[in-house]
Formats: structure tokens, C-alpha cells, sequence
């Protein structure tokens, strides 16, 4: 699934061409600072390398966001990650700041709900949220996600909220 659509954007498979537009949103410190601070140039390079390989190896990970006329709007994906040791898949967004406010997140939440947990039967999803990003925990909670727990993650606090693909039955850990 290289493309798909919603209502207002379009997705492709992340690529080597999308790397200046990575870099633009990474250097935006308000974008960043729930993204794990600011990127330089080089580190978004390696992030598009390991994002790219994710693809090769599991045939999902991060699309390029843009809008209808083609203007690059952000990054979001389903990927694999690992939280407390534990291999977890997440959904992750992050849009240019120009875009905030426009109901864009819970559009693509939705979508990469749906395609995770039933084109990709994925037992569940979680979405990794620092504790004060009110909007993005909104965003998950719009889209089906319930708050689990709270982790540590590259030294900071973070709280987890999870999507079940089956509501009845505990989420799968590998």
C-alpha cells in the first residue's frame, strides 16, 4: 500500500526525494518539541534511511503527507517500535505547523487505524503521546485509542494509548 487517500490528503511511501520537506518540519522547533526535540539535517537523513528500511522490511512504515494541491502537509505512518522492551506497533503524525488546527491529525489517525488494524490485522496499535500534548491525546481518543499506561521513553515520560483490533481480548505482546 505505497499511496492511498483521504478526504483532504494524499500519501506515498516515504522516499529519498522527501527528504528536504523532512528536514524543513524536523528543524520547525514548535513541530518538534513533541517529536523528541529538533533534527538536524543529518539525524532526518538517518530517520528517512530507517524509515525506508522499516518499509522493505515489514511492506508498511511512514507515507509523506500532502494536501490536494500537492503542498508537502507532513509525515505519518504505522511502524514498528519498541516501549519498555516490548515490540509495540504505533501509529505517529506530524504535521507543518501551518496545518495545526484543520482536524488534519484525527483524518490521518483514522485512516492509519483502519488500515493497521483491519487491511494489516494487527492485534492492536498504540500512539506514544507526551502527558501535556492535550491535541494529539484528543486525536487518539477520537480515533478509538484508550489510555493504558505511562512509560519512559529516550528519557522522558510519555503516556501509551492503545486501539484493539478485537475489543474483547487483551492486546497481543510480542
Amino acid at each position: 500500500m505505497d499511496h492511498f487517500t483521504t478526504s483532504r490528503l494524499t500519501a506515498e511511501r516515504l522516499h529519498e526525494d522527501h527528504l528536504a520537506d523532512l528536514v524543513a518540519l524536523h528543524l520547525d522547533a514548535e513541530v518538534s518539541r513533541y517529536l523528541g526535540g529538533v533534527r538536524s539535517a543529518e539525524v532526518t537523513k538517518v530517520y528517512l534511511a530507517v524509515n525506508m528500511g522499516h518499509w522493505d522490511r515489514y511492506g508498511f512504515g511512514l507515507w509523506a503527507l500532502r494536501t490536494k494541491d500537492g503542498d508537502f502537509a507532513g509525515r505519518a505512518g504505522i511502524r514498528h517500535i519498541a516501549v519498555d522492551d516490548l515490540e509495540e506497533v504505533e501509529i505517529a503524525y506530524a504535521f507543518k505547523r501551518t496545518l495545526w488546527g484543520q482536524g488534519l491529525a484525527s483524518e490521518i489517525a483514522d485512516v492509519l487505524t483502519g488500515i493497521g488494524l483491519t487491511r494489516l490485522a494487527l492485534p492492536s496499535l498504540v500512539g506514544l503521546v507526551y502527558p501535556d500534548n492535550s491535541a494529539s491525546r484528543r486525536v487518539l481518543e477520537k480515533s478509538g485509542f484508550t489510555l493504558e499506561r505511562s512509560a519512559m521513553r529516550r528519557g522522558g515520560e510519555m503516556v501509551i494509548y492503545r486501539a484493539l483490533r478485537d475489543q474483547s481480548s487483551p492486546p497481543a505482546r510480542a
